[in-house]
């Protein structure tokens, strides 16, 4: 199970970080990606960590800006999101992949199964 929280709203400029709990598996067998869905458009990609070899992947609109990372002592996924713009609103969601799977697979294809997705946390960044 995922759960996925942190989100609020922020004005342009701000930064939030994210948090994905996982319960029910340990963190280093999977891949956990970080997705998000703005209103009236599809669900896009934004980073993902292999918890198995600490390997990320992040997709252009949000590197240099976003920063994922893993503790493993608390089985969970964080993405620190700095400098965001209103670009960013969306909601946010975190979901797990059966590792080894390349990160940059997770973010930018879906070619490959999700074992569990998180209910999504919304972020509002306003100008």
């Amino acid at each position: 199970q995922l759960q996925a929280s942190g989100g609020g709203l922020v004005q342009a400029g701000g930064s939030l970080r994210l948090s994905c709990a996982v319960s029910g598996f340990p963190l280093e067998n999977f891949a956990i990606g970080w997705f998000r869905q703005a209103p009236g458009k599809e669900r896009e990609g934004v980073s993902c960590i292999s918890n198995n070899d600490g390997a990320t992947y992040y997709a252009d609109s949000v590197k240099g800006r976003f920063t994922i990372s893993s503790d493993k002592s608390k089985n969970t996924v964080y993405l620190q999101m700095d400098s965001l713009n209103t670009e960013d609103t969306a909601v946010y969601y975190c979901a797990a992949v059966q590792a080894p799977i390349l990160p940059v697979v997770v973010v930018t294809t879906t070619m490959y199964d999700v074992v569990g997705w998180g209910r999504g946390t919304l972020v509002t960044v306003s100008s």
